[in-house]
């Protein structure tokens, strides 16, 4: 049952780390809360901001008032990380693209604790294994695969979790640049706009995150959220929209050359953006078979949970 898999989230007050803390409650799993006694990030992009506008401060009295256990301490500090992962049996690790390395310190302490039953790396995006990405995504998508071989070689019980697209930062702006809202003039496509990208609410992440981590069928396996009614081209999901404001935008389309030239000349965040937008619309990394032997299809798996559709999503923005 449920309640008697309790979960750890490390990262529990980060973007998607908040929607797994919550899903874990609603769920009636315990949900332990691994927290720094540090003031939370103010200086963020503002499209995660405008994706997720609940300060850490917020968050940690909302996890309080639902009963979630907070467990301070550091990755840094490993006598703290030991003892959390001691009182729980499942660790889902959603720490930020500068520490996925770090994650390292996390196994030595899942493997001196010796009671985990699951662990979640910090992947949740497109699927390290499958990905034609440049950099800097590519980086951290190489970190990424390197922290699962890791895992492997070390026995540690896992579950990967290959979402691809936010609507927070894929959606909310059409993947527009310097944008928090969807375009009402004009819209840049990268590509030709055909390539199919699947995406999935932050909110709908943390559910199947939490179906999957109290699913035995899906130990030692990827998950992957590639939703029938969100696996859409750019050009879909504009034609959503247009429909909605009932107006026809003016359409620029950009070449695979110019993307890549803007990557490098541009800075973070809007270079990391670039690369993600590119992974998926231009190369196509949301597109490929799976192989049910090592992979779970989530929308099959778990046809029971109501998502949010790309249709309804953009409604907000009306």
């Amino acid at each position: 049952m449920a309640t008697e898999n309790r979960i750890l989230v490390i990262g529990s007050t980060g973007a998607i780390g908040r929607h797994i803390v919550w899903a874990s409650v609603k769920a009636g799993n315990p949900t332990y809360a691994f927290v720094r006694n540090t003031p939370g990030n103010v200086d963020k992009p503002r499209l995660v901001s405008a994706a997720n506008p609940e300060t850490k401060e917020e968050l940690i009295h909302n996890y309080k008032s639902l009963g979630v256990i907070l467990l301070e301490g550091d990755i840094y500090d490993h006598e703290t990380l030991v003892n959390a992962i001691k009182q729980v049996d499942t660790v889902i690790c959603v720490t930020s693209r500068l520490q996925i390395e770090d994650q390292v310190r996390t196994i030595k302490a899942i493997k001196e604790a010796g009671n985990v039953k699951r662990f979640f790396p910090s992947e949740f995006g497109l699927d390290v294994g499958r990905h034609d990405a440049v950099d800097p995504v590519r980086q951290v998508f190489e970190e990424k695969a390197c922290i699962r071989k890791v895992i492997e070689a070390e026995g540690i019980p896992h579950t990967y979790f290959c979402c691809h697209a936010f609507t927070g930062y894929f959606l909310r702006n059409l993947a527009q640049l310097d944008a928090t809202v969807p375009p009402r003039d004009k819209v840049f496509i990268l590509g030709d706009g055909n390539v199919k990208g699947a995406y999935v609410t932050e909110a709908d992440v943390g559910t199947f995150t939490i179906r999957a981590a109290n699913d035995p069928n899906a130990l030692n396996k990827a998950v992957h959220i590639r939703l029938p009614n969100n696996y859409l081209t750019q050009n879909d999901v504009i034609s959503l929209w247009e429909k909605k404001i009932g107006k026809t935008l003016e359409k620029t389309f950009v070449s695979e050359e110019q993307v890549l030239k803007q990557i490098k000349e541009s800075s973070f965040p809007n270079n990391y953006l670039l690369a993600l937008y590119h992974s998926q619309q231009i190369k196509g990394d949301a597109v490929y078979e799976i192989n049910p032997a090592k992979d779970i299809e989530a929308s099959e798996a778990y046809s029971d949970v109501t998502y949010t559709t790309a249709d309804e999503y953009l409604n907000q923005f009306v």
